[in-house]
Parts: structure tokens; C-alpha cells; sequence
């Protein structure tokens, strides 16, 4: 999961000046529409909009909510700044449905999964990096999807038998999440129990790429990953859904948490508890991940596809 934006890191946030990186990268960008169950008990199905932005050496994959609304919030941003008064923003954006990042290089297709957590009052991006080797079986059944002529390949990952869709005129050996290693762009790929299914619906050149959204230069977090095995990942990142303000909540007299900012309705500490139910309420909208923790993928039937590095 992430890019879980705080309104509590926006008001501590806002006007911090954030390198502007200027790129000259040009990215080869990908929406996908993703179909899924949020939770295994239920019947609804939910849908959002994925990005895999393609640019000369690597890939960036996450839920495009937040990019798609950098242009909106931009503007925001810089009228606060340029009044010099602080406004709440949290009303004009859209919260993401998955927080998590990934990164795969080229050639090589190493990936980083990447997610936020907060030390103190300090957003910090935390990762592990895996090598995950997939066994396409690739049939010579073919078919049209979308405006794409597509071949089905087969493969199992995460416990789930998965069908793709592979486009051999898009030139990437790549996909959504994790996905890759096919001879083509996958175009479409779901499980078997239609837990997950993502399909392309288009395609754009972004010229003046940026990897960063206006909200993570605010919030100062930069590109930097604190990189770790993927256990240890997985068990920080659960103590942070467990309780988001634990490494925050010894530094809260309260005197400051009486305090208010202008612009802001009511004191620091009625921001924290909104903040917590925000995140409570994003972490406990989605309890049917796409694939188990890692410590189940070395147990029982479950086979790990790939090795941690």
C-alpha cells in the first residue's frame, strides 16, 4: 500500500520549500483500470486507476490518485505560500487506495516495494528490494484486448494461479504490481478467484517526468528508501497500522496539543485523532492482500516466487 498523505504532516509541512527537481526524463505512462475485492468476505467490487509510468531505466507503479490531482493541489500550494497563510487543503484531494510503490530496474528487473510510515512527526519512506523470477507458461491462444492484440501466458505467484495478457507491440517486458518477464506489456492480468484484475485502458507520453507528487515534496521525504529484509519491513510497517503516532505521541505535551493553526479547525490534538481514523479507516478497508506476508510464503503449500536479496 501507499502514498498515505497526512493532513497532519500538510499543516507541519506546508511551507517547507521542496527541491523542484527539474527532469528531462520523458515517461511512457500506462493506466490501468483495477478491479478488486477490498474485503474476502464480501461480494463488492471496487475500481481504481493504476499508473505504470515507464521511463529509460526503470518502471514506477502506484495508484495514480495522487498524481493525477498534483496539478490541483500545485496551485494550492503556491497561493499558501505566496499569502503566507496556511489553509486546510484536505477537502480538495482524493485519498489514494494503496500507499505502496514499486520500483523495478532495467535490465536486470530488480524491485523495491515501498511504502511511508512516520518517525516522530517525520515522514520516511522504508522498503525491501526482491528479485522475483516468475514461470510463464505462455499458450499460443491470442486475443484482442482493448485495442491491444494480446497472447495469454499462465503463472502462479503469491499462493494464486494468475492469467495475463501480453502485447507483443508494446516492447516492454513488464506489468502492473510485481508483474514482468513476459516477451511484451502485460494488458491484462487477474487471479483465479478475480480477487485482482487489472486491464489497460491507454497510454500517454509525460513529458518533464517527475517521480515525486507535489505532497511528497512538501512533506520534505525526498526519493531516499530505508531499505530492509522484507520480514523486518512487514513487521514495521504493521506496528505503524497498529498505531500510527507511537513514535510521535511521547512528544506531545499537552500544551502543544492544545495549540491550534491558523487555518486549521480546532487544536493539534483534534487533528491527531482525525488523522488516526483516517488511517485506521485506510488500513481496515482492504484485509484481502494480493499476495500473503512474507512469512506464510515459506510455509505450508504456499510456494515464494523469487528470492530476497
Amino acid at each position: 500500500m501507499k502514498k498515505l498523505f497526512s493532513i497532519f504532516f500538510i499543516a507541519l509541512f506546508a511551507f517547507v520549500s521542496a527541491q523542484d527537481n527539474d527532469s528531462k526524463e520523458t515517461a511512457n505512462r500506462f493506466f490501468y483500470e483495477l478491479t478488486f475485492k477490498p474485503r474476502k468476505d464480501s461480494a463488492k467490487l471496487e475500481k481504481v486507476i493504476m499508473a505504470l509510468d515507464i521511463v529509460k531505466n526503470r518502471s514506477i507503479y502506484r495508484d495514480f490518485t495522487a498524481v493525477g490531482q498534483d496539478s490541483i493541489l500545485k496551485v494550492q500550494i503556491e497561493a499558501m505560500q505566496k499569502a503566507g497563510v496556511f489553509k486546510d487543503i484536505s477537502k480538495s484531494f482524493k485519498m489514494p487506495k494503496f500507499s505502496e510503490k514499486i520500483v523495478k530496474t532495467y535490465p536486470d528487473m530488480k524491485m523495491q516495494y515501498i511504502d511511508r510510515i512516520a518517525s516522530g512527526f517525520t515522514p520516511m519512506n522504508i522498503g525491501y528490494n526482491e528479485t522475483v523470477k516468475f514461470d510463464w507458461k505462455i499458450s499460443n491462444e491470442k486475443a484482442k484486448i482493448g485495442a491491444y492484440n494480446a497472447q495469454k501466458a499462465t503463472t502462479e505467484f503469491g499462493g494464486k494461479k494468475w492469467t495475463a495478457w501480453f502485447s507483443p507491440d508494446l516492447p516492454f517486458q513488464d506489468g502492473p504490481y510485481k508483474f514482468s518477464g513476459l516477451p511484451g506489456l502485460i494488458v491484462k492480468i487477474e487471479d483465479e478467484g478475480k480477487n485482482y484484475s487489472w486491464v489497460l485502458q491507454g497510454n500517454k507520453k509525460v513529458p518533464n517526468w517527475q517521480e515525486l507528487t507535489e505532497m511528497e515534496k512538501m512533506s520534505n521525504v525526498g526519493l531516499k528508501v530505508t531499505e530492509m529484509p522484507r520480514e523486518k519491513f512487514e513487521k514495521t510497517f504493521n506496528e505503524f497500522k497498529k498505531d500510527p503516532f507511537a513514535t510521535a505521541r511521547p512528544m506531545m505535551t499537552q500544551e502543544i496539543m492544545s495549540k491550534t493553526i491558523p487555518g486549521m479547525d480546532g487544536t493539534i490534538g483534534d487533528m491527531m485523532k482525525k488523522q488516526e481514523k483516517m488511517y485506521k479507516d485506510f488500513f481496515n478497508a482492504n484485509d484481502n492482500p494480493i499476495e500473503p506476508p512474507y512469512e506464510k510464503l515459506k510455509v505450508g503449500n504456499v510456494e515464494k516466487v523469487g528470492k530476497e536479496n
